[in-house]
């Protein structure tokens, strides 16, 4: 017998519906994996098709691409086991995982536990699995299970313990968001700890629409401890030795498993599978255990991976930014060239007769700490023609948001040009505080293809930046544009807290409100200020319908707008009542 099993959970990214991509990713970490002497390779929930899918799920061709991927897939299996995630057709749908060995298909696993809250919509597509199923593998006895089963306390993983499982395997492909990573691993600490099994966790990598999936895959031993962790945002390969056998003494002890319910008579199979084959002596795998990056580390991290996988996934080029010498596009711009490298990021000074000397100078700075070409195109000439052509039909009236809006129009429009004249991706600029509280002009700085800060506050945008500064090379944006009163310069003097509460403030508001559903008494009972909490409130419910058209961006909170929080734009449900009322 071997001394040890050694396992390779691979960490890969996929591609919705490009099953033979997926596969040509998989085939290749199982050479790798074969090279450094595996018995058992894991990969993703829905490796095969990519993860989410969508409506391509109701595609049969694409179903039945992923079934014949799995059947090219198994002569692969001749000397190791692999567990691969797929779309399974077994009459009705099922999220599943193939378990390949002896060169085919051993059998699957269902998912029995579908989750459809937040960004999932599972219960639409799939069907829950049923049964418990425990493979002998050689001396170990495996429990597989598929994401969400693994986040019940009494899900699927518990039964296959219970009925002599002491390997388990959980394949996922959970999203990130700020503070997830923490919580899902000490989840998943728990498992091991509970059943006293060593627990196999493997998580997709990458960006996909507004998700991004940070990866982290680990090993946990039966007490808990993580001996083996990939990093985050990256693929990679996480290799691992098991002990040649499991140890079932604390089984033995715990009295937990002595009493506990036994599964029902006939609710279990028990699946054989060839053992590990013997294989040439190999030096010892110690697990690397990479660190948890920090917050500000993860948060860009996860912005740069989602900006470099939606150009690349989509098959874009360049990007093009509007530089306004302000914290938000810099900061754009910064997680742009960390994602793309500066000869694909284009940036673009488009001022008007308001626009600050101080702005165009930062704007000018941050281009060149940056080393991305930039060019630029005033906007006066334009903004007197279309003052011109409206002046007979606004005459008598004066000047407002209108003229303002214009201003910020004109800039949407000559970014659009030259997305169409070069192919050039527009990424907005706007973050979630101006999302929320709709200040952002439709057609106008809000028109592009990608909003990078879509989901982050305000208040974290400067922190993000500040953080950005830290790090080497020398510091990519100018001190000025972190400490100048933020301001869309629309019209002379404006600053934003004219038109919105003092971000601080607001932040705290709308982290409550929207990301919580907390009513506004419970805001105002905290000590916010009852005037801001009304008035930010009114805001976020008025500007749904500016929500609605814009565009796609990625994810980082736990309640983010789009398919996170769906609110109607229609109707009349008082969520501001007067104190006296409640």
């Amino acid at each position: 017998m071997q001394d040890r099993v050694r396992v390779v959970l691979a960490q890969l990214n996929s591609l919705v519906g490009d099953v033979a991509g997926n596969l040509r990713r998989v085939r290749e970490a199982v050479a790798r994996a074969r090279e450094w002497g595996a018995d058992l390779v894991v990969f993703p929930e829905m490796m095969l098709g990519g993860y989410p899918a969508e409506d391509l799920w109701f595609h049969r061709g694409l179903v039945a691409e992923m079934r014949a991927a799995v059947e090219a897939l198994a002569p692969e299996s001749r000397d190791l086991l692999l567990v691969v995630g797929y779309a399974r057709d077994a009459g009705a749908l099922e999220n599943a995982a193939a378990v390949l060995a002896g060169g085919r298909l051993a059998g699957t696993v269902a998912k029995r536990h579908l989750p459809n809250y937040g960004v999932f919509d599972e219960a639409r597509y799939f069907r829950p699995g049923r049964g418990t199923t425990v493979w002998q593998w050689g001396p170990w006895r495996l429990g597989i299970s598929i994401c969400e089963d693994i986040w019940y306390p009494d899900g699927p993983y518990l039964d296959q313990v219970r009925a002599g499982a002491d390997l388990l395997i959980n394949i996922s492909a959970s999203p990130y968001h700020r503070g997830k990573g923490e919580s899902r691993e000490r989840m998943l600490a728990t498992r091991a700890q509970d059943t006293a099994a060593w627990l196999l966790w493997c998580n997709l990598v990458g960006g996909q629409d507004e998700l991004v999936f940070d990866g982290t895959s680990a090993v946990f031993a039966p007490d808990g401890r993580v001996v083996a962790r990939a990093p985050a945002f990256a693929e990679d390969l996480v290799v691992y030795d098991l002990p040649a056998g499991p140890g079932r003494h604390q089984r033995w002890v715990d009295p937990r498993w002595r009493l506990g319910p036994p599964p029902e008579p006939g609710t279990v199979r028990h699946r054989r599978l060839p053992p590990p084959v013997p294989g040439t002596p190999r030096l010892p795998a110690p697990g690397i255990v990479h660190p948890r990056p920090g917050p500000e580390e993860e948060l860009f991290g996860a912005l740069v991976t989602g900006v470099r996988d939606y150009i690349a996934k989509n098959g874009f080029g360049d990007v093009v930014i509007g530089l306004s010498g302000g914290i938000d596009s810099s900061l754009t711009a910064v997680v742009a060239v960390e994602a793309l490298g500066p000869r694909r990021v284009h940036g673009v000074l488009l001022p008007s007769p308001i626009t600050s000397s101080a702005s165009r100078e930062d704007a000018l700075a941050v281009a060149h700490n940056l080393g991305i070409p930039v060019l630029e195109i005033p906007l006066a000439a334009a903004m007197q023609a279309v003052g011109d052509t409206l002046a007979p039909i606004f005459a008598g009236l004066e000047p407002d948001v209108t003229e303002e809006n214009i201003q910020a129009r004109l800039r949407g429009l000559y970014l659009m040009a030259l997305s169409n004249k070069f192919g050039w991706l527009v990424l907005t600029t706007g973050n979630k505080s101006e999302m929320a509280t709709g200040y952002s002009t439709l057609y106008g700085d809000m028109a592009g293809g990608f909003a990078v800060l879509k989901d982050v506050l305000k208040t974290d945008v400067y922190r993000l930046a500040a953080w950005v500064n830290r790090q080497p090379p020398a510091p990519r944006i100018p001190e000025r544009v972190l400490t100048k009163p933020p301001s869309a310069e629309l019209r002379p003097g404006q600053k934003d807290e004219d038109s919105l509460p003092p971000y601080p403030v607001l932040d705290r508001i709308l982290a409550g409100y929207v990301e919580e559903d907390r009513e506004a008494a419970d805001l105002v009972a905290e000590g916010l200020p009852e005037a801001e909490v009304v008035r930010a409130i009114e805001l976020v419910n008025r500007n749904e319908y500016k929500r609605r058209q814009a565009p796609v961006g990625i994810k980082v909170t736990p309640r983010a707008f789009g398919r996170d929080r769906r609110m109607p734009i229609t109707g009349r449900y008082p969520l501001v009542r007067p104190r006296e009322e409640e």
